[in-house]
């Protein structure tokens, strides 16, 4: 510190800092410190437990290996729950949607926004960012990149030192004896069982369903065939170059499809809409401060539905850089209040029939999204029918005029399944639902971001506090069982049999 002509202390200029991968090293070596200082990973502190089959059982089995998936399991390490694997049935680096089927430019979110890091500064985006962009680059970002968002989840994923096992299905969930749940794996070392005391399913926003595809007169099944595609699958664009598609739906994915494709060479896109206009207001936005994350769980029943409902009903606008993305292409348009009452694809082509005529199109995309409907998860078969949904808990007028909300779960305060009737199926307790099937239940906290910290650390919360409660007879047996002897090096230490009162 040195003194001015006018006798004011002047603070010394800040040391050059490299940025790009030099930058990137340094913030990582922050990291590493930042968790060491917070002694992560805590130490384990879980009893053991064995399956029938005399091997040891996990004590909690992760299926998904997204930004959910990772998160909880960050969540748990801290907590010291240390004997957990995590499972995606995606190959390494396509877990989730951002490197995948995801088509935006950028994530819907605010770029300030944290989350999966868990509170620790040097985790953030913005460190991650800042580490190889500097404060500028920082300052010029109007919001993340898709891609930029998955690589930094992977960084964040080696930091926090969480294996992710690629390729992995769970195919079958059963209860089994000793309070524990039997799960049937496949992957590339074949098929496996294990045992877990505790089961998350984290897998997104086809993970307490599967993608929504409409059933036409030609298509009776809904199946897709090779020109006709939802939203959320593989499709080679460049194969329909100087074609024409067609997209049904206004949504976000059903724009973000239509901008892909035009970019990959597809002459035109025509969007078709069921409605007179888009919709205009995301109502879900609202909902993204700390009051309402926090607390909605802790609302009645009554009051849980008015909202959802309602937010449901209003449907969601597609963000404007979406809209504006397809505006730049001539070939873009859109037919309003023009739903589609026919698909029916062949070799040449798709036939797409409305009320206004035939459409011919080189291929088709579905922008319909997802359905939340447990009925179509194959590995939850046993428990389906014993899962109460929030149908159970509404009137049947009410269940009628929304069937979409009567299809969520109604879970419990740590996402875990309740059943529809007392003893029906009491391992449901053990299975945790962190994916967007929990929206009802405790709104957006396991999906989006910025509910996913408070989300994942409820949920890991709720699985430590089952995990102690289970063993509390052990623990206090092990309690009783400490002697560390502090005052054996002072002259005041007394033997064991001599101590007294």
């Amino acid at each position: 510190m040195t003194m001015n002509d006018t006798g004011g202390r002047v603070k010394p200029a800040p040391a050059v800092r490299a940025f790009g991968a030099a930058g990137l090293a340094h913030l990582e070596d922050e990291a590493r410190r930042d968790l060491e200082r917070l002694n992560y990973p805590a130490p384990n502190w879980v009893p053991p437990r064995e399956g029938r089959d005399g091997r040891a059982a996990l004590d909690v089995l992760v299926i998904g290996g997204g930004m959910c998936g990772q998160t909880l399991a960050f969540a748990l390490q801290r907590e010291g729950v240390r004997n957990i694997r995590v499972v995606d049935k995606a190959a390494e680096r396509s877990e989730g949607p951002w490197s995948s089927f995801a088509r935006m430019e950028t994530l819907r979110s605010p770029k300030h926004l944290t989350g999966a890091d868990l509170g620790v500064p040097s985790l953030t985006f913005r460190a991650w960012h800042e580490a190889q962009n500097g404060p500028a680059g920082w300052a010029d970002l109007r919001k993340a990149g898709r891609l930029d968002w998955a690589a930094y989840l992977y960084w964040l994923r080696g930091m926090t030192r969480l294996p992710v096992e690629n390729g992995v299905e769970a195919t079958h969930v059963h209860p089994a004896e000793g309070g524990l749940l039997r799960v049937d794996l496949t992957g590339p070392r074949g098929p496996e069982t294990v045992h877990a005391r505790k089961l998350v399913l984290a897998g997104g926003r086809a993970g307490a369903g599967a993608s929504r595809v409409l059933a036409f007169p030609s298509m009776p099944g809904g199946s897709p065939s090779r020109r006709v595609f939802h939203s959320a699958d593989a499709v080679d664009f460049e194969a329909y170059r100087g074609g024409r598609i067609g997209v049904l739906g206004a949504g976000a994915s059903a724009f973000d499809n239509a901008a892909t494709a035009l970019e990959s060479g597809v002459a035109e896109a025509t969007m078709f809409v069921r409605r007179p206009h888009l919709p205009q207001v995301n109502k879900s936005k609202w909902t993204a401060f700390p009051g309402f994350l926090r607390g909605f769980q802790a609302l009645d029943d009554e009051r849980r539905w008015r909202f959802y409902t309602y937010i449901f009903g209003q449907q969601v606008p597609p963000p404007h850089e979406s809209v504006l993305r397809c505006d730049r292409h001539p070939g873009f348009s859109i037919r309003f209040g023009e739903p589609w009452l026919d698909v029916a694809p062949d070799e040449a082509g798709v036939t797409v029939t409305t009320a206004r005529g035939a459409h011919r199109f080189e291929a088709v995309l579905l922008g319909t999204g997802f359905d939340v409907d447990l009925s179509r998860r194959p590995e939850l078969a046993a428990f389906t029918g014993a899962i109460r949904l929030w149908g159970d808990r509404v009137s049947p007028h009410e269940a009628a005029a929304h069937p979409e909300a009567a299809r969520f779960p109604y879970l419990g305060a740590g996402f875990e399944f309740n059943e529809r009737e007392p003893g029906a199926a009491p391992a449901l307790r053990d299975i945790h639902l962190f994916n967007w099937g929990a929206t009802m239940s405790h709104g957006a906290l396991a999906g989006d971001i910025p509910g996913l910290g408070i989300g994942a650390a409820r949920c890991a919360e709720a699985i430590v506090r089952d995990l102690f409660l289970a063993d509390a007879d052990l623990h206090y047996q092990n309690l009783l069982g400490l002697d560390d002897a502090e005052l054996k090096p002072t002259r005041y230490y007394v033997e064991p049999a001599d101590r007294r009162g």
